[in-house]
C-alpha cells in the first residue's frame, strides 16, 4: 500500500485523524466488522451497505447511478485527504499509498472468523506487541469495550463468536495469522 516503505503513522495523531477521515468517508457506505491500523500498513473488514441506502446517501435517484464508482471515490477520499494532511504535517511532497486497494470477498462463514482473528493477531505478528489486547489502534479493544459507543458492527461481532469470552478465546486459541485465501 505504499511507496518506498514509508510509515503510513508516526504517532498517536496520525491514527486519529485517519479513523476520523474513515468515519466520515468510509463509515456512511459500509457496516465497519474490524480494523487494525499499523505504522505501515493497515486492514479493514467491512460491508458495503446495499445500493438504496447508498443511492440515499449519494442524493442520486438516477437510473445511470454508478454504484461501484461512487464507493471507490468514498475511499479515494479517503485516501487522499490523509494523505494531503500527511504531507502536510511531515513536510512531504507526493504519493503516500499505491494505486490499488486489495478486496477480498468472503464467501465462507470460517473465514469471516479467521479474519477478524488476522486483522486482530497483525500487530502481534509484526512484532509491535505481544498480544492483540496491547495494540490500540485495533478494533479488539473496542470490541471489548461493550459499555461504550461505537460505530463497529460490535454486536454481530460478538454474536458471531458466541459472546465477549468466546471472542476472547478464539483469539488466545489462534494466535497464527496463517490463512488461507477464500474461494473466490
Amino acid at each position: 500500500m505504499l511507496l518506498e516503505k514509508e510509515n503510513l503513522f508516526n504517532d498517536h495523531d496520525n491514527y486519529i485523524f485517519f479513523l476520523s477521515k474513515f468515519d466520515k468517508h468510509v463509515s456512511p457506505i459500509a457496516k465497519t466488522f474490524c480494523y487494525c491500523l499499523m505504522p505501515n500498513h493497515f486492514h479493514i473488514l467491512i460491508q458495503i451497505r446495499t445500493e438504496n441506502v447508498i443511492r440515499e446517501l449519494a442524493k442520486n435517484k438516477e437510473e445511470d447511478f454508478d454504484f461501484r464508482k461512487f464507493i471507490m471515490q468514498q475511499f479515494s477520499n479517503l485516501l487522499n485527504s490523509y494523505a494531503k494532511a500527511f504531507n502536510k504535517r511531515n513536510n512531504r511532497r507526493g504519493a503516500l499509498f499505491v494505486d490499488y486497494t486489495k478486496r477480498i470477498e468472503i464467501k465462507e462463514e470460517t473465514y469471516f472468523s479467521k479474519l477478524i482473528n488476522y486483522i486482530h493477531q497483525n500487530p502481534v505478528h509484526h512484532q509491535f506487541c505481544k498480544s492483540a489486547i496491547e495494540w490500540n489502534y485495533s478494533s479488539y479493544n473496542s470490541n471489548l469495550s461493550i459499555n461504550k459507543n461505537s460505530k463497529l458492527e460490535r454486536n454481530t461481532v460478538l454474536d458471531w463468536f458466541g459472546g465477549i469470552e468466546e471472542f476472547i478465546d478464539f483469539h488466545k486459541e489462534h494466535k497464527s495469522i496463517n490463512i488461507d485465501s477464500p474461494t473466490l
